[in-house]
């Protein structure tokens, strides 16, 4: 149950089931600069409760998990948590369970990895938003989707990415359920592919690195 983040406008471009909202987007791998953390995978939020969510990420080297939470997009009086490192046994990632939320309300938080070498080195804020769970009887309005990508077909810019979730992103829902099927490793993406009227459609890839283990 989680979301990719990016801002707050793209939250749903790429999630799954959670209880509230997240600003999310496909989150694309950052070129690391030098010393600083770099989050690789935007941001993901999900188990939400009327009091709590689990914030989750990852960095791309050892670093410490920080996450402001507020209850208003400029992150007046935001307040600031420290969260727990990510470390190699990790694959470093961490996650973090935000307590003390007000039930049925829009919560905005902003994640940064701060080196464990310096800690003036941080990564670029990624920033996020859930809607915590009502206490009170009232109406929900929700969305959902299956079969995100797969069968040779990813997200394709030019065409506008994954439209479909930008017309559910329009509804402003409680909360969104992807039932999954995200991948289909017997129908790998082509980076290109051309269609019967000649027109190409390209997918937007990302490598994976071995880690040597």
């Amino acid at each position: 149950m989680s979301r990719f983040i990016t801002t707050r406008r793209q939250f749903l471009a790429s999630t799954t089931a959670g209880i509230g909202l997240a600003a999310t987007g496909l989150a694309r791998p950052a070129l690391a600069a030098s010393g600083r953390p770099v989050i690789t995978h935007g941001i993901q939020s999900g188990d939400i409760s009327a009091n709590s969510a689990v914030v989750w990420s990852r960095a791309d080297r050892a670093s410490r998990m920080m996450i402001e939470v507020a209850a208003t997009e400029d992150f007046k009086n935001a307040r600031m948590i420290r969260g727990p490192h990510a470390l190699a046994n990790s694959d470093f990632t961490a996650k973090m369970n935000l307590s003390g939320l007000e039930p049925g309300q829009d919560v905005h938080y902003r994640v940064q990895f701060v080196s464990l070498d310096d800690d003036k080195a941080t990564s670029e804020p990624v920033i996020g938003r859930i809607r915590t769970a009502p206490v009170t009887r009232s109406d929900i309005n929700f969305v959902w989707t299956g079969d995100t990508a797969g069968q040779g077909w990813g997200i394709n810019e030019a065409w506008g990415g994954m439209r479909g979730y930008k017309a559910m992103l329009d509804q402003n829902p409680d909360f969104f359920i992807n039932s999954g099927d995200c991948i289909y490793a017997d129908g790998p993406l082509k980076s290109e592919v051309t269609l019967k009227d000649g027109s190409v459609w390209k997918n937007v890839m990302t490598t994976l690195h071995d880690s040597g283990s």
